[in-house]
């Protein structure tokens, strides 16, 4: 199956093509990353991780878009993008949690043990999301809900790992991590 994978959330936004199939299982075909602009070149973006895999559009069975939590307007430009894509040629849709992402990719990068992951909400307020990971096994063990820094500072007292986009601004040794397009497809093949 060939996915398109939409990861806008973060202040860096990918897309990815990925592949999976009982022959060879998943893998990344191409990928297509952009950081800091304001503005988002999505349709760039996919064709560039199209050209890199040597597929075309109608070669897409299904289109996975990060839910955030995250850039409201990112999240946006994804879904909009994969609805009218729907509308053009019938493909499946899957969206999945940027948060859950973001402790995929945290696993893919080594990362062990407890991990919260940490995004602003704005407002003095941080979603967060807590996870177990091991090498073998990804496991949420709290549900993404809104919290504040205090409840942040007493899980990494507690000895998580925090993760996230921005996680720097408030504690200077969390580990920045991006949710990744590339990761939200892998999630998908599993699903």
């Amino acid at each position: 199956m060939n996915i398109l994978a939409l990861e806008f959330s973060s202040p860096q936004r990918s897309v990815a093509v990925v592949r999976g199939g009982a022959e060879a299982g998943p893998r990344c075909l191409g990928e297509a990353i952009e950081t800091g602009a304001r503005s988002t070149n999505a349709l760039g973006l996919v064709e560039d991780a199209l050209r890199q895999a040597q597929l075309d559009r109608a070669q897409i069975e299904c289109l996975v878009i990060g839910l955030g939590p995250g850039s409201y307007n990112g999240t946006r430009l994804a879904i909009a993008l994969a609805q009218g894509w729907q509308l053009a040629r019938p493909v499946k849709l899957l969206g999945i949690s940027s948060a859950e992402c973001l402790a995929a990719q945290a696993q893919a990068e080594g990362i062990f043990g407890r991990v919260e992951t940490v995004i602003d909400a704005q407002r003095n307020e941080l979603y967060l999301a807590g996870y177990e990971l091991s090498s073998q096994a990804r496991r949420e063990i709290e549900p993404l809900r809104l919290g504040t820094l205090a409840e942040a500072q007493a899980r990494q007292q507690a000895g998580a790992t925090l993760i996230g986009p921005e996680v720097t601004k408030w504690f200077p040794i969390g580990r920045v991590l991006f949710p990744r397009a590339a990761t939200l497809g892998q999630i998908a093949l599993d699903r």
